[in-house]
C-alpha cells in the first residue's frame, strides 16, 4: 500500500500511528540501555546477587496484566458500539492503572524498609538500578493512564464509535505497551542476577 494514497483523515490516521511507533521503539532503546547498564555493573564486587524482588512487584505484575485485557476489552466494546460496556472497560483500566502505581510505591516501601534506600548511605547500586528501572517504567505509566483519562472524556463526549476510534486504538497500544514493558522489566528484575 502506497503510504501516500487516501484521504488527508487516512493520511492523518496513518501519521499518528508512525510517530507512536517511533515513540516505543525510543522507549525500547531506552530501558533496553537501562538494563545494559544493570548487566554490565552487575560485575561490581558490591553488587547485590541475592536480593528478591518485593512481592508488591508481583502484585503490579498481574494488576497490569489484567489492566491490558480490559483496555483490549474497551476496545471489543467499542467495535460493537456497545457504550455502557467500554466505560465500565474503560474506568476499569484506569482503577487498575492507579492500582499497579500504589503496588509500585509499596514496592519501594518495601525496600526501603529492608534498608536499602536510593542514595546516601544506605543505598546500593543494585537497588539504585532497581529504583531508576522502576521509577522510569512508572512514570510512563503515569502518561498511559492520562491518555487514558482523555480516551474517557472523549468517549464521554462520543468522540468515538465503531467507526472512530483512533484515541482509543492509539492510548490502547501505547498501554499494551507499558505493560509488556514492566513483564519485561519484571522479569529480567527476577531472574537476571
Amino acid at each position: 500500500m502506497d503510504l501516500t494514497q487516501g484521504t488527508a483523515k487516512e493520511k492523518n490516521n496513518r501519521a499518528k500511528k508512525m510517530m507512536l511507533w517511533f515513540g516505543i521503539v525510543s522507549l525500547i532503546m531506552s530501558f533496553g540501555g537501562l538494563t545494559s547498564a544493570f548487566i554490565v555493573s552487575s560485575s561490581r564486587e558490591d553488587w547485590l546477587k541475592d536480593f528478591q524482588l518485593p512481592p508488591a512487584f508481583t502484585i503490579s505484575l498481574v494488576i497490569i496484566l489484567i489492566s491490558s485485557v480490559t483496555f483490549f476489552m474497551a476496545k471489543r466494546a467499542l467495535k460493537k458500539d456497545n457504550r455502557s460496556l467500554t466505560t465500565i472497560l474503560l474506568i476499569s483500566t484506569f482503577v487498575l492503572g492507579v492500582a499497579f502505581v500504589v503496588s509500585q510505591v509499596n514496592g519501594f516501601n518495601e525496600i526501603i524498609a529492608l534498608g536499602y534506600n536510593f542514595t546516601g548511605p544506605t543505598s546500593n547500586v543494585t537497588m539504585s538500578y532497581i529504583y531508576v528501572i522502576a521509577f522510569a517504567h512508572i512514570v510512563h505509566v503515569i502518561a498511559g493512564l492520562i491518555c487514558i483519562l482523555v480516551v474517557i472524556y472523549n468517549h464521554f463526549k462520543q468522540r468515538y464509535n465503531s467507526q472512530n476510534m483512533l484515541g482509543l486504538e492509539l492510548a490502547a497500544t501505547f498501554w499494551h505497551f507499558i505493560d509488556i514493558l514492566w513483564v519485561y522489566l519484571f522479569l529480567f528484575l527476577y531472574f537476571y542476577r
